[in-house]
C-alpha cells in the first residue's frame, strides 16, 4: 500500500513492494523504561571509512528481560516533506536506493548477525523482513519537526493507512530541507523510539537525510550510487533497524553503559571495503526490488559475542 499526503490530505494507492529523545532521569541518565535515550553523536566526517576492531568489544551486550521483534516484521517507510527536489538527493531516484536497500536485507547475511539474539515470550528476530508499505506527508508538522512531531506524524500515518501493527518497523524520512530541533546533524543523526500510539505498542524511528550535513552524518562525501545524503542515509537507518530489531522496548539488549547492538559497531564498516567506480567505498551488495544489485557502505552490526560483522554467512568482520 502506498500513501500519499497532497496538500494535506492523505490519498491512498496501490503500491508494488515490498533515536530517541534524551528526557533524562533524576541523576541524569536516560529513562530506558521511556526508550528515550540518544544512542550516539555520529561525527564521522571521513573520505576513508574506518574498518573497526575484530575483537571482542568490552562491555559485552547482555540480555535484560525484555522481547525483541520477532518473525517478519513489516518496514513502513514515511516519506517526509518534499522528495521530488531538484538537489540530487531528496529524488525519486533517491527513494528508490531506500526500496532497494531495505528489498535487500531480508534474509541477507547482513541481517543474519542478528540470528542470536533472543527475547521473552519465546520472541527471537529471524533475520527476514516482510512487505515494506510506503507514505509521503508534505510537511504536515512544518520543516522544523520536534520530537514528538515524529510521533505524531506516524500516529496520522497509521490513522490514514488503516494499519496499526505492534510488530512493525516505522521510520520516518525526512528531505533535506527538515530540521530535528531537538539535535539532528549536531548531536545525532538518527534515533528510534517505542511507544503507546493509538492503543498500541508502536517501534518507530527518525532518520534525516545526512545531505544537510555530510560531515556529520555520512562516511563519505561520494556514495556508491551516487546520492551521497541518501547512501549515507541507508547505513543510518540500518543501525536504528539493528537496534528495533534487538532492543524495541528498550529492556532487551543492551551493555552496562546503555549502549545497544548497532552503537557499539557505530562509524565502523570492516575489513574487506571494495571501490565502486566512481571512488565510492562499498562493503555490501545487495538485490534490488527489480532484481538488479546495489552497492551499499553501512555500519557493522554486533552479535550476540559482542562482535562487530558485515556478513554472519562468511564472519567477515
Amino acid at each position: 500500500m502506498k500513501l500519499s499526503l497532497v496538500q494535506g490530505l492523505w490519498v491512498l494507492a496501490s503500491s508494488a513492494c515490498v533515536l530517541p529523545v534524551a528526557w533524562a532521569d533524576a541523576d541524569g541518565q536516560p529513562d530506558r523504561a521511556k526508550i528515550e535515550h540518544r544512542i550516539h553523536s555520529e561525527h564521522p566526517g571521513n573520505s576513508a571509512p574506518p574498518a573497526g576492531s575484530v575483537g571482542v568489544l568490552s562491555p559485552p551486550i547482555t540480555w535484560h528481560g525484555g522481547p525483541v521483534l520477532s518473525g517478519t516484521p513489516h518496514v513502513h517507510l514515511i516519506w517526509y516533506g518534499n522528495w521530488n527536489q531538484t538537489n540530487g538527493s531528496d529524488t525519486p531516484a533517491g527513494q528508490a536506493i531506500v526500496r532497494d536497500f531495505i528489498h535487500g536485507l531480508s534474509g541477507s547475511p547482513y541481517l543474519a548477525i542478528n540470528s542470536g539474539y533472543t527475547g521473552s515470550g519465546g520472541s527471537a528476530v529471524t533475520g527476514w523482513l516482510n512487505a515494506t508499505f510506503e507514505g509521503s506527508d508534505a510537511y504536515s508538522r512544518g520543516a522544523r519537526l520536534r520530537d514528538s512531531d515524529v510521533a505524531s506524524i506516524v500516529s496520522s500515518y497509521m490513522t490514514h493507512s488503516g494499519i496499526r501493527d505492534p510488530n512493525a518497523f516505522y521510520v520516518v524520512l525526512t528531505s533535506t530541507d527538515v530540521a530535528e530541533t531537538s539535535g539532528f546533524c549536531t548531536q545525532y543523526c538518527a534515533w528510534h523510539n517505542s511507544a503507546a500510539i493509538q492503543g498500541f505498542n508502536i517501534k518507530f524511528a527518525f532518520v534525516g537525510n545526512p545531505n544537510r550535513c555530510l560531515s556529520a552524518c555520512a562516511a563519505q562525501t561520494t556514495g556508491p550510487n551516487g546520492n551521497a545524503g541518501v547512501d549515507g542515509m541507508v547505513s543510518v537507518l540500518a543501525h536504528e533497524l539493528e537496534e528495533t530489531l534487538t532492543d524495541p522496548n528498550g529492556n532487551a539488549w543492551f551493555d552496562a553503559k546503555g549502549a545497544e547492538s548497532a552503537d557499539k559497531c557505530a562509524w565502523t564498516f570492516g575489513q574487506t571495503l571494495q571501490r565502486a567506480s566512481n571512488g565510492a567505498s562499498y562493503n555490501m551488495s545487495l538485490p534490488g526490488v527489480s532484481g538488479a544489485r546495489r552497492n551499499f557502505l553501512i555500519q557493522r552490526q554486533l552479535a550476540t559475542n559482542s562482535q562487530c560483522y558485515v556478513n554472519y554467512m562468511t564472519r567477515a568482520q
